[in-house]
């Protein structure tokens, strides 16, 4: 007979792999907009331009629709779902079984806040260290249209940009901002998953509420709020270290944004960023709960 733990994450891994992806593709012109806002430079007053080519997240699109197509704000689609599959598979999947094992099988009772926390930073760490090409490649598709007018586009699509970046750069090139995306996704995921979990338990406990599909919205845009507040900061690095290879290092890329732009810059794309991951959170595990249960009977 199977182990009903193998069991259990296999099921945990399907749900979440499917429903990671199936949020991706609904949400992806939001990231889109999100990493071109990311990338734009502060423009200075003797920069010898105009102004800022993308100002907001309908702009954003608006902007990228006309002048590249529609198509252009899916570019990074076929990657995006790599990493989903891998990424959201992997860190939703195994993040009931690292809780279990952190609070021990024989645990009853309701798992402590710091065990939710850190079972969802192990995971998430974990996950996009795997994941981590399937990302570069997305930024580096997503920011081609940022490239100046006339000059010529790196790749023709996600697999010959897996097969340029290791031709021409070296497959270490495939792990390139590596640490601030394990500080990113490591913190966002244990924002998301362990203020999902927390927020749904707290709801469940109202007189009235049950594990339904309004419970999953509530909680689902709890925890894409709160990933937000916590992950721009290092979302912002993370894409200028994949999407501009200027930068000699994370902390490089951190104080010259710092220095030049001021603070309020890791946080451009905030609301982009918030439309894009509390949207994604909402899709994701609506359709993870109702997955879940399909699967289970």
């Amino acid at each position: 007979m199977s182990d009903p733990n193998q069991i259990s994450f296999a099921v945990s891994f399907l749900c979440s792999a499917f429903a990671a992806c199936f949020a991706e593709f609904c949400t992806i012109p939001l990231d889109t907009a999100k990493v071109r806002l990311q990338l734009q430079k502060k423009v200075g007053v003797d920069d010898g331009v105009g102004l800022p080519k993308y100002k907001g997240m309908l702009s954003t699109i608006k902007t990228i629709a006309r002048e590249e197509g529609v198509s252009a704000l899916w570019k990074g689609i076929v990657p995006g779902l790599h990493r989903q599959c891998l990424y959201g598979g992997l860190r939703i999947g195994l993040y009931d079984p690292v809780k279990t094992f952190l609070v021990g099988s024989a645990f009853v009772g309701e798992v402590p806040i710091y065990h939710m926390i850190l079972a969802a930073l192990l995971t998430g760490a974990l996950a996009i260290t795997i994941a981590n090409p399937t990302d570069l490649v997305k930024v580096r598709l997503q920011s081609e249209g940022h490239l100046p007018s006339g000059v010529p586009r790196r790749y023709s699509g996600a697999i010959d940009a897996y097969l340029t970046i290791l031709k021409q750069e070296g497959i270490g090139a495939l792990w390139t901002g590596l640490g601030p995306n394990i500080a990113r996704n490591a913190i966002i995921n244990a924002a998301e998953l362990a203020s999902y979990d927390k927020v749904k338990r707290t709801i469940l406990k109202i007189p009235g509420f049950m594990d339904n599909v309004y419970t999953h919205l509530l909680a689902g845009l709890g925890a894409g709020l709160f990933a937000v507040f916590i992950g721009s900061p290092v979302d912002v690095v993370k894409s200028r270290m994949m999407g501009d290879s200027t930068y000699k290092n994370t902390f490089d890329c951190f104080l010259k944004t710092l220095l030049n732009e001021g603070f309020l810059a890791f946080y451009k794309g905030f609301l982009p960023n918030f439309g894009r991951v509390g949207a994604w959170n909402v899709i994701m595990f609506l359709t993870f709960e109702q997955a879940k249960r399909f699967l289970r009977g």
